[in-house]
Protein backbone atom coordinates (compact mmCIF):
# COMPACT_ATOMS: atom_id res chain seq x y z
CA UNK A 1 0.00 0.00 0.00
CA UNK A 2 1.51 3.20 -0.99
CA UNK A 3 2.12 5.90 1.77
CA UNK A 4 -0.24 8.26 2.38
CA UNK A 5 0.08 11.98 0.84
CA UNK A 6 0.73 13.42 4.28
CA UNK A 7 3.56 10.49 5.10
CA UNK A 8 4.72 11.79 1.71
CA UNK A 9 4.54 15.46 2.18
CA UNK A 10 6.55 15.23 6.24
CA UNK A 11 9.29 13.28 4.53
CA UNK A 12 9.84 16.26 2.15
CA UNK A 13 9.84 18.61 5.20
CA UNK A 14 11.90 17.15 6.52
CA UNK A 15 14.49 16.72 4.20
CA UNK A 16 17.57 18.18 3.86
CA UNK A 17 18.65 19.44 0.97
CA UNK A 18 21.17 16.90 -0.28
CA UNK A 19 18.00 14.29 0.15
CA UNK A 20 15.50 15.99 -2.10
CA UNK A 21 16.99 14.44 -4.91
CA UNK A 22 16.56 10.86 -3.83
CA UNK A 23 12.71 11.70 -3.08
CA UNK A 24 12.69 12.81 -6.81
CA UNK A 25 13.14 9.40 -8.25
CA UNK A 26 11.77 7.60 -5.38
CA UNK A 27 8.14 9.58 -5.66
CA UNK A 28 8.71 10.26 -9.50
CA UNK A 29 6.15 7.46 -10.84
CA UNK A 30 3.83 8.61 -8.19
CA UNK A 31 0.63 9.78 -10.53
CA UNK A 32 -1.53 11.02 -7.39
CA UNK A 33 -1.76 14.74 -7.82
CA UNK A 34 -0.85 15.72 -4.56
CA UNK A 35 2.34 13.72 -4.73
CA UNK A 36 3.27 15.43 -8.02
CA UNK A 37 2.10 19.05 -7.03
CA UNK A 38 4.45 18.62 -3.70
CA UNK A 39 7.63 17.63 -5.78
CA UNK A 40 7.22 20.77 -8.42
CA UNK A 41 6.87 22.71 -5.24
CA UNK A 42 9.90 21.80 -3.80
CA UNK A 43 11.73 22.04 -7.26
CA UNK A 44 10.26 25.63 -7.72
CA UNK A 45 11.84 25.97 -4.55
CA UNK A 46 15.30 24.78 -5.50
CA UNK A 47 15.25 27.13 -8.84
CA UNK A 48 14.74 29.96 -6.72
CA UNK A 49 17.24 29.25 -4.45
CA UNK A 50 19.53 29.33 -7.26
CA UNK A 51 18.63 32.19 -8.62
CA UNK A 52 18.99 34.14 -5.03
CA UNK A 53 22.52 32.68 -4.79
CA UNK A 54 23.51 33.67 -8.24
CA UNK A 55 21.75 37.06 -7.25
CA UNK A 56 23.72 37.19 -4.40
CA UNK A 57 26.89 36.20 -6.01
CA UNK A 58 26.82 39.30 -8.37
CA UNK A 59 26.58 41.60 -5.15
CA UNK A 60 29.89 40.27 -3.69
CA UNK A 61 31.71 41.73 -7.15
CA UNK A 62 33.70 44.57 -4.85
CA UNK A 63 34.29 42.15 -1.90
CA UNK A 64 35.89 40.13 -4.44
CA UNK A 65 37.73 42.98 -5.42
CA UNK A 66 39.18 43.75 -1.91
CA UNK A 67 39.07 40.07 -0.85
CA UNK A 68 42.64 40.77 0.28
CA UNK A 69 41.67 43.11 2.71
CA UNK A 70 40.56 41.67 6.30
CA UNK A 71 38.27 43.93 6.90
CA UNK A 72 36.09 45.11 4.52
CA UNK A 73 32.76 47.50 5.62
CA UNK A 74 29.73 48.74 3.59
CA UNK A 75 28.19 51.83 4.94
CA UNK A 76 24.88 53.35 3.93
CA UNK A 77 22.33 55.95 5.73
CA UNK A 78 18.79 56.17 5.94
CA UNK A 79 16.45 59.37 6.31
CA UNK A 80 18.43 62.31 4.09
CA UNK A 81 15.03 63.04 2.51
CA UNK A 82 12.04 63.06 5.60
CA UNK A 83 10.81 66.30 7.17
CA UNK A 84 11.35 64.81 10.61
CA UNK A 85 13.67 62.75 12.22
CA UNK A 86 17.48 62.13 12.65
CA UNK A 87 19.36 60.94 9.40
CA UNK A 88 20.98 57.46 10.70
CA UNK A 89 24.22 55.89 9.00
CA UNK A 90 25.37 51.84 9.19
CA UNK A 91 28.36 50.55 9.03
CA UNK A 92 29.01 46.73 8.76
CA UNK A 93 31.56 44.08 8.19
CA UNK A 94 30.51 40.40 7.26
CA UNK A 95 32.72 37.43 7.33
CA UNK A 96 34.14 36.86 4.03
CA UNK A 97 31.57 33.21 3.42
CA UNK A 98 28.62 35.23 5.15
CA UNK A 99 25.27 34.46 3.37
CA UNK A 100 22.30 36.21 4.11
CA UNK A 101 19.46 35.18 1.69
CA UNK A 102 17.51 37.79 0.29
CA UNK A 103 19.72 40.72 1.81
CA UNK A 104 18.82 43.49 -0.53
CA UNK A 105 19.16 47.51 -0.77
CA UNK A 106 16.15 48.06 2.13
CA UNK A 107 14.08 49.67 0.11
CA UNK A 108 13.68 46.97 -2.11
CA UNK A 109 12.67 44.72 0.68
CA UNK A 110 9.27 44.82 2.95
CA UNK A 111 9.23 45.71 6.26
CA UNK A 112 8.91 42.71 7.96
CA UNK A 113 11.98 41.20 5.79
CA UNK A 114 14.08 44.12 6.71
CA UNK A 115 13.34 43.04 10.42
CA UNK A 116 14.38 38.89 9.69
CA UNK A 117 17.11 40.34 7.83
CA UNK A 118 18.35 42.83 10.92
CA UNK A 119 18.49 39.80 13.29
CA UNK A 120 20.60 37.81 10.96
CA UNK A 121 23.18 40.69 9.94
CA UNK A 122 23.68 41.51 13.83
CA UNK A 123 24.03 37.56 14.45
CA UNK A 124 26.43 36.78 11.42
CA UNK A 125 28.30 40.55 11.44
CA UNK A 126 32.29 40.52 12.19
CA UNK A 127 31.24 44.27 13.63
CA UNK A 128 28.31 47.04 13.10
CA UNK A 129 28.32 50.60 13.66
CA UNK A 130 25.23 52.88 14.27
CA UNK A 131 25.97 56.63 13.89
CA UNK A 132 23.35 59.49 14.06
CA UNK A 133 22.52 63.37 13.67
CA UNK A 134 19.89 64.91 15.31
CA UNK A 135 17.24 67.55 13.50
CA UNK A 136 18.62 70.39 15.40
CA UNK A 137 22.52 69.21 13.93
CA UNK A 138 21.03 68.92 10.18
CA UNK A 139 19.22 72.17 10.61
CA UNK A 140 22.42 73.78 12.19
CA UNK A 141 24.86 72.33 9.17
CA UNK A 142 22.55 70.97 6.31
CA UNK A 143 22.09 67.26 5.75
CA UNK A 144 24.88 66.40 3.26
CA UNK A 145 27.45 67.14 6.55
CA UNK A 146 25.02 65.83 8.99
CA UNK A 147 24.85 62.70 6.89
CA UNK A 148 28.80 62.41 6.76
CA UNK A 149 29.10 63.25 10.54
CA UNK A 150 26.56 60.63 11.00
CA UNK A 151 28.67 57.71 9.12
CA UNK A 152 31.99 59.23 10.25
CA UNK A 153 29.80 58.18 13.80
CA UNK A 154 29.10 54.75 13.02
CA UNK A 155 32.87 54.21 11.84
CA UNK A 156 33.91 54.61 15.11
CA UNK A 157 31.70 52.08 16.58
CA UNK A 158 32.18 48.72 15.06
CA UNK A 159 34.82 48.14 17.06
CA UNK A 160 37.82 47.43 14.45
CA UNK A 161 38.92 49.67 11.75
CA UNK A 162 38.55 48.61 8.74
CA UNK A 163 40.46 48.04 5.30
CA UNK A 164 38.51 49.39 3.11
CA UNK A 165 34.99 51.35 3.13
CA UNK A 166 32.55 50.51 0.23
CA UNK A 167 30.22 53.67 0.22
CA UNK A 168 26.98 54.25 -0.99
CA UNK A 169 27.86 56.81 -3.96
CA UNK A 170 29.71 59.31 -1.53
CA UNK A 171 33.51 59.52 -0.34
CA UNK A 172 32.81 60.78 3.06
CA UNK A 173 35.45 63.64 4.29
CA UNK A 174 37.66 63.30 7.43
CA UNK A 175 38.16 59.93 6.97
CA UNK A 176 41.94 58.65 5.78
CA UNK A 177 40.61 55.05 5.59
CA UNK A 178 40.11 53.42 2.08
CA UNK A 179 37.20 54.57 0.77
CA UNK A 180 35.20 52.90 -3.08
CA UNK A 181 31.93 55.09 -3.74
CA UNK A 182 30.42 53.05 -5.68
CA UNK A 183 26.76 54.13 -7.83
CA UNK A 184 23.71 52.43 -6.00
CA UNK A 185 25.87 50.25 -3.76
CA UNK A 186 22.73 49.05 -1.58
CA UNK A 187 21.92 46.97 -4.56
CA UNK A 188 25.55 46.14 -5.78
CA UNK A 189 27.16 45.24 -2.75
CA UNK A 190 25.71 43.15 0.07
CA UNK A 191 28.02 44.99 2.55
CA UNK A 192 26.24 48.06 1.89
CA UNK A 193 23.11 46.34 1.46
CA UNK A 194 23.53 45.58 5.04
CA UNK A 195 23.99 48.39 6.35
CA UNK A 196 21.11 50.14 4.52
CA UNK A 197 19.20 47.14 6.45
CA UNK A 198 20.74 48.07 9.36
CA UNK A 199 20.18 52.43 8.84
CA UNK A 200 16.60 51.36 7.92
CA UNK A 201 16.12 49.59 10.47
CA UNK A 202 17.19 51.45 13.44
CA UNK A 203 15.85 54.82 12.16
CA UNK A 204 11.65 53.28 11.47
CA UNK A 205 11.98 52.00 15.19
CA UNK A 206 13.18 55.14 16.50
CA UNK A 207 10.25 57.17 14.43
CA UNK A 208 7.25 54.40 16.07
CA UNK A 209 8.60 55.61 19.36
CA UNK A 210 8.43 59.01 18.74
CA UNK A 211 4.76 58.41 17.95
CA UNK A 212 4.39 57.79 21.36
CA UNK A 213 5.89 60.56 22.51
CA UNK A 214 4.33 63.14 19.93
CA UNK A 215 0.89 61.65 18.89
CA UNK A 216 -1.03 62.76 15.56
CA UNK A 217 1.66 63.25 13.38
CA UNK A 218 1.81 59.52 12.16
CA UNK A 219 5.63 59.35 12.72
CA UNK A 220 4.60 55.37 13.02
CA UNK A 221 3.44 55.20 9.39
CA UNK A 222 4.71 57.70 7.46
CA UNK A 223 8.66 57.44 9.44
CA UNK A 224 8.95 61.54 8.94
CA UNK A 225 8.47 61.49 5.01
CA UNK A 226 6.51 64.03 3.31
CA UNK A 227 3.28 62.34 2.91
CA UNK A 228 0.00 63.82 2.85
CA UNK A 229 -0.98 63.12 6.23
CA UNK A 230 2.38 64.36 7.65
CA UNK A 231 1.85 67.74 5.80
CA UNK A 232 -2.10 68.21 7.12
CA UNK A 233 -0.91 67.44 10.76
CA UNK A 234 2.21 69.44 10.42
CA UNK A 235 -0.53 72.67 9.45
CA UNK A 236 -3.25 71.63 12.02
CA UNK A 237 -0.50 71.11 14.88
CA UNK A 238 2.64 73.14 14.20
CA UNK A 239 6.43 71.84 14.44
CA UNK A 240 7.59 69.23 16.90
CA UNK A 241 11.10 69.13 18.50
CA UNK A 242 11.83 66.25 16.01
CA UNK A 243 11.00 68.65 12.75
CA UNK A 244 13.28 69.98 10.50
CA UNK A 245 12.78 73.52 10.52
CA UNK A 246 15.04 74.25 7.35
CA UNK A 247 12.65 71.53 5.56
CA UNK A 248 9.41 72.82 6.20
CA UNK A 249 9.94 76.60 6.18
CA UNK A 250 7.83 76.41 2.58
CA UNK A 251 5.72 73.87 3.92
CA UNK A 252 4.21 76.08 6.36
CA UNK A 253 3.86 79.31 4.02
CA UNK A 254 1.43 77.39 1.94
Amino acid sequence: MSESISVVKSRFEEAGPEELSALYREYGGDERAGVRALIAKYRRGEEKLLAERARLAGMREFEERYANCEFVCGIDEAGRGPLAGPVVAGAVILPKDCEILYLNDSKQVSAKKREELYQEIMDKAVATGIGMASPQRIDEINILRATYEAMREAISKLGVVPDVLLNDAVTIPEVTICQVPIIKGDARSVSIAAASILAKVTRDRLMVQYEEILPGYGFAKHKGYGSQGHIEALKRLGTSPIHRKTFIGGILER
